[in-house]
C-alpha cells in the first residue's frame, strides 16, 4: 500500500452505566444516537454509536454494555485519551461553561501541543477531551435534537492517545504497518509523546482527526481492562481499499482478522505488539443501511443474521432510559 488511512472512524469503549452513559454523551454532549445495536460478536449487550446528525464516519463514539464490568486499572498499552474536535475558542469557553452547569468536572481550557484543550471524565471515568481543531477536517452534519448551538456542536473525533511503555515496536507497527508518518513531539507530564500522522481524505485537510498520539512511559504498571476503558480505535479506509491492505499487512507480517462483515461497515482487527487493537473500518455502506436517516437510533437494529433472535436478544437488554432517583 502507498497510502495511510484516512483519519479516525471511530472510538469503542466499555460501559457499566449503560443508561447514564446514554444521558451523558446524548444530553450532555449532545451527540445523537444513530445506531442502537448489540455487540454481535456477544448479541446479549448494547453496542451504541453516538455520532453527529447523519452518523457520518468520523464522528462516532461507540459503547459495550458491561454492566458488572470494574473499572478499569489504568496504566501502560491501553488507549488512554479520547478526543472530540470543536472549532474555535469561543466554543471550548461554551464547554467549560456548559460542562460546569452540569455538574461535570474539567482541567479549564489548557494549552497542549500548541492547541487548546478542556479534559474531562464521562459516567465510567474514560477519560475525554475537547480540542481545537481551528476549523481542519471535515465538518459534522448538526445534530437538532440537541440544545447545543450548532456552531459549538462537537465536529467528530480528534486524535486518540496511547500510553505505551516500549515505543519502538508501536513506532514500527504505526509507520511499516499503517504507513504513518512520525511529524512530531511534545512533553507530557515529563515524558514525550510522540505524533504520528495519517493522509487525509481526498477533498479534506489535516488536522486531530488524523493523528494518533503516543506516550512512552516506564513508570506506570501495564492497564487491565475494564469500565472506563477504551477497547479499540478504527481507522478509516476507502471501501475499495480493504483487499488492498488485506495484503500488504499479510506482507509486513502482521496478523489481523481478516475482512469482517460489520454490516455498517467492513473491518480489519489488528493487534500491535503492545497489545493495542486497531480496527480498520470502511466508511460505507454506513448507518442508514436498515434505517432512514431521520430515524436512526430510535429502534434495535440488529444486521441479519442476528434477526431471527430478536425477542431473545430484546428480552436481556436493559432499558437505556434513567429511572426516577439515579444519578445523571
Amino acid at each position: 500500500m502507498n497510502t495511510t488511512p484516512h483519519g479516525l472512524h471511530h472510538v469503542s469503549a466499555l460501559s457499566a452505566e449503560i443508561a447514564r452513559n446514554h444521558d451523558f454523551y446524548t444530553r450532555v454532549l449532545g451527540l445523537r444516537l444513530v445506531k442502537k445495536t448489540v455487540n454481535q460478536d456477544s448479541p446479549g449487550m448494547y453496542h451504541l454509536f453516538y455520532a453527529d446528525g447523519a452518523g457520518s464516519a468520523g464522528t462516532d463514539m461507540t459503547f459495550f454494555d458491561f454492566p458488572r464490568a470494574a473499572p478499569e486499572h489504568r496504566g501502560n498499552d491501553s488507549i488512554t485519551l479520547t478526543t472530540f474536535r470543536v472549532t474555535g475558542e469561543p466554543a471550548l469557553n461554551f464547554w467549560a461553561q456548559r460542562l460546569t452547569a452540569l455538574g461535570v468536572a474539567h482541567s479549564g481550557v489548557t494549552w497542549v501541543d500548541g492547541s487548546a484543550h478542556l479534559f474531562f471524565e464521562d459516567v465510567d471515568s474514560t477519560r475525554l477531551a475537547l480540542v481545537d481543531d481551528r476549523g481542519a477536517g471535515p465538518r459534522a452534519q448538526p445534530n437538532p435534537l440537541t440544545d447545543v448551538p450548532v456552531e459549538h456542536q462537537i465536529q467528530g473525533l480528534g486524535y486518540s492517545g496511547f500510553t505505551v511503555a516500549d515505543l519502538a515496536p508501536t513506532r514500527t507497527f504505526l509507520e511499516q504497518g499503517l504507513n504513518l508518518l512520525a511529524v512530531r513531539t511534545y512533553p507530557t507530564e515529563g515524558f514525550t509523546t510522540h505524533v504520528f500522522q495519517m493522509t487525509p481524505a481526498e477533498g479534506e485537510s489535516a488536522g486531530p482527526h488524523t493523528e494518533l498520539h503516543v506516550t512512552e512511559r516506564q513508570d506506570l504498571p501495564r492497564s487491565r481492562p475494564g469500565a472506563g476503558s477504551v477497547h479499540h480505535v478504527a481507522l478509516r479506509l476507502r471501501d475499495s481499499d480493504v483487499l488492498g491492505w488485506l495484503l500488504h499487512l499479510e506482507q509486513a507480517g502482521y496478523g489481523n482478522s481478516g475482512r469482517v462483515d460489520r454490516y455498517y461497515f467492513q473491518s480489519i482487527y489488528i493487534r500491535d505488539p503492545n497489545g493495542l487493537v486497531i480496527e480498520l473500518a470502511t466508511d460505507g455502506p454506513g448507518f442508514a443501511t436498515d434505517e432512514a436517516p431521520e430515524e436512526l437510533g430510535q429502534r434495535l437494529a440488529l444486521p441479519p443474521f442476528l434477526e431471527s433472535r430478536r425477542a431473545t436478544i430484546e428480552a436481556h437488554l436493559r432499558p437505556l432510559t434513567l429511572s426516577k432517583g439515579d444519578p445523571a
